[in-house]
């Protein structure tokens, strides 16, 4: 089958490796990343050391991670930095916190959350991960996060780095994660992301008719949208604020309406399939960021993340993973028209 390509660079341009960004949203994953909180001390809290008062304020954070926050300054009591956790306060003070993510575990409390594990044995983790799930703390999601619930998972985690997490999905987007729970699989998962030895292909249920060759090879640069910081978009070849993006698209099903495509990450830029997809004409069902309708009950973007391929990361076993997309993305593909076979991937 020949493979359209469309191109500003080539297949052979070298890049540093992105492992952390897969796909991944932008709230969550580095457009705001920094929360001011404001807590008023209630009159039960009186006379209590300013730590403790922030430990049951803010829960979602160890009263560690707290400490360290007033220790540089980022919390504010009667106008001043309050940068002793002995301090005591006062009923009616106000308490200023600015929150910020640390990309060490140990800032995160273990909330035990259902997880659909995929593959489980003592250094790699396979999840299925729901639609909704935000995956790493941020500003207006610091709890009920998959970090969150692999702390509680499994007591290694607190030890790694993210808890062991490697690359990431938006919150919106469904499907296979890989997950390291030893400092040696983190390592080698790292490494092969970047380069390209994890092999990661999505679904995307999408508006319009598909037209031209059933596969097409988009290498398009990818950088910040300049008008709207919650969006990417696709960059001219001379922005230097652009990183190569390449994804190959390929058409398993089509009709006047929408059309069912198979997509292969090359790169892991953020919302990189949503911003080639939109950017081919074709933007995904559900994605009104990037100029999709919610259409047949998806009202989040028709993306699933449906088959992973590594060598295992520690005794280098070939590992094949798939998993079908959730109801709601059924459904809505069965209300298209669209027909879909898990056995047509590649």
């Amino acid at each position: 089958m020949a493979t359209e390509i469309i191109s500003t660079g080539s297949l052979e341009t070298e890049f540093p490796g992105d492992p952390l960004s897969d796909g991944g949203a932008a709230v969550e994953d580095g457009l705001a990343e920094v929360e001011t909180r404001v807590c008023e001390v209630p009159a039960d809290m009186h006379g209590w050391r300013v730590d403790r008062a922030l430990a049951r304020l803010i829960p979602e954070f160890s009263r560690s991670y707290l400490q360290q926050l007033m220790a540089d300054g980022a919390v504010v009591l009667r106008d001043a930095a309050a940068r002793k956790p002995a301090a005591r306060i006062a009923a009616g003070d106000r308490l200023q916190v600015e929150l910020r993510p640390t990309q060490q575990a140990q800032a995160f409390v273990a909330q035990p959350l259902s997880l659909d594990v995929v593959y489980e044995d003592a250094h790699l983790l396979v999840l299925n991960k729901p639609a909704g799930l935000v995956v790493h703390p941020a500003a207006g999601n610091w709890s009920g996060t998959l970090l969150n619930g692999l702390l509680a998972h499994h007591a290694g985690a607190a030890s790694l780095p993210r808890a062991g997490i490697v690359h990431r999905l938006d919150k919106d987007t469904s499907g296979l994660m890989l997950v390291g729970k030893s400092r040696q699989a983190v390592e080698a998962l790292v490494r092969a992301i970047a380069a390209r030895d994890v092999q990661r292909q999505y679904l995307a249920l999408a508006h319009g008719a598909w037209t031209g060759a059933p596969e097409r090879l988009v290498d398009q640069p990818i950088g910040r949208d300049s008008h709207n910081r919650l969006r990417m978009a696709v960059m001219r070849p001379d922005a230097t604020s652009g990183k190569t993006a390449q994804t190959t698209v390929s058409v398993l099903d089509s009709n006047p309406t929408a059309c069912l495509v198979a997509c292969k990450l090359h790169t892991g830029r953020t919302h990189q399939i949503r911003v080639h997809m939109s950017w081919l004409g074709h933007p995904l069902v559900g994605d009104t960021l990037y100029g999709g309708r919610a259409l047949w009950g998806m009202g989040r973007q028709a993306l699933h993340a449906t088959r992973l391929r590594l060598a295992h990361p520690v005794n280098g076993q070939a590992l094949d993973f798939q998993v079908e997309p959730p109801p709601d993305f059924c459904h809505a593909l069965n209300e298209s028209g669209l027909r879909y076979n898990m056995a047509s991937l590649g």
